[in-house]
């Protein structure tokens, strides 16, 4: 059998998670939700639209560079399993595989809280790839990593998109952790980072003139109102994103236009919203060279090679086990 889906996340799992940021996020005093509660059906799709706005370079940096770069890590990293962190398409895989003898005989790994993407992705790399096998665990990277399958040969981890930006200092030091124990010797691990630029550039990336990022932000709200019966007006939000030079983040809030007093039926919980508060959605974190590399080592992780695109937008970083 080419194609394995191991469910390891109880159907309901995402809605307590969702209960459990609401409860604790919108009843502190500076309000917040993880940006994780994006990615519904519409959230995704947003974000999908998001990738070809002419002022998010991300994704195309990212691809160019993994394209340019690919055969230098696939030679370094000879691997014969590619585990992917937050899979969501099958562009970069794909990438790698091209590089890697057209597939060979490699083993893809998705884990993804979506096991619809998984299925995707893997229906469309094992017509395009026929010696390749995909084994997809429908889980959490944050959590959930120790329900990968055990290696079955050299192994690749790969985490891209700038994902691991979206995490605070904490998130990332116990994600890098968790990596660190999926690696054996030979083993290597392949992340991107967004680099620290210009503030003009990032903040532009973030407020896209025809509003995408805006309905994206705003998505949150509408996910909270279907899944716990709340009662968010979203449309009475507006959408900030800016860039905090002391921190090296974008931050995106969504600012309450007019007061509003909020049921959360299925928590019992209401919340209230004074005119000009905000609720805090994500934090994008911006790197350096040297800060990828002190990260890396104090997760026991050693940065082998750096790779990034000629304008310095993007970086990938190979490690291994240190």
């Amino acid at each position: 059998m080419r194609f394995h889906l191991q469910a390891h996340r109880a159907p309901d799992a995402r809605r307590r998670e969702l209960a459990d940021d609401v409860r604790r996020g919108l009843g502190a005093r500076v309000k917040a939700l993880p940006p994780k509660h994006f990615y519904d059906a519409a959230g995704s799709a947003l974000f999908e639209e998001i990738t070809r706005l002419p002022e998010y370079y991300v994704t195309r940096a990212e691809q160019a560079l993994l394209r340019a770069c690919a055969p230098d890590v696939v030679e370094r990293a000879q691997p014969g399993e590619i585990v992917e962190l937050g899979a969501g398409g099958v562009a970069k895989v794909s990438t790698l595989l091209d590089a890697h003898n057209h597939g060979g005989d490699v083993r893809y790994v998705p884990i993804d809280v979506d096991g619809d993407a998984i299925t995707r992705a893997a229906r469309a790399l094992l017509d395009a790839y026929p010696s390749v096998t995909v084994h997809g665990v429908i889980g959490d990277f944050e959590h959930d990593l120790g329900e990968l399958p055990p290696a079955t040969a050299r192994r690749l981890v790969t985490f891209f998109g700038s994902t691991i930006g979206n995490l605070d200092a904490e998130g990332r030091q116990r994600l890098l952790e968790a990596v660190r124990g999926l690696l054996r010797n030979g083993d290597r691990f392949l992340v991107g980072v967004d680099l620290v630029k210009d503030r003009a550039v990032l903040e532009s990336a973030y407020n896209d003139a025809a509003g995408v990022t805006a309905e994206f932000n705003r998505n949150v709200l509408h996910v909270i109102n279907r899944d716990l019966r709340a009662t968010f007006k979203p449309s009475r939000f507006r959408h900030r994103a800016f860039y905090d030079d002391a921190r090296a983040r974008i931050e995106m809030h969504l600012v309450a236009e007019a007061p509003q007093h909020v049921e959360v039926r299925d928590l019992d919980m209401k919340v209230d919203v004074a005119e000009g508060e905000t609720i805090w959605t994500e934090s994008s974190y911006k790197f350096t060279p040297d800060g990828v590399r002190r990260m890396l080592r104090d997760a026991k992780l050693d940065l082998e090679h750096w790779y990034t695109d000629p304008e310095h937008r993007v970086g990938l970083a190979l490690a291994a086990a240190a």
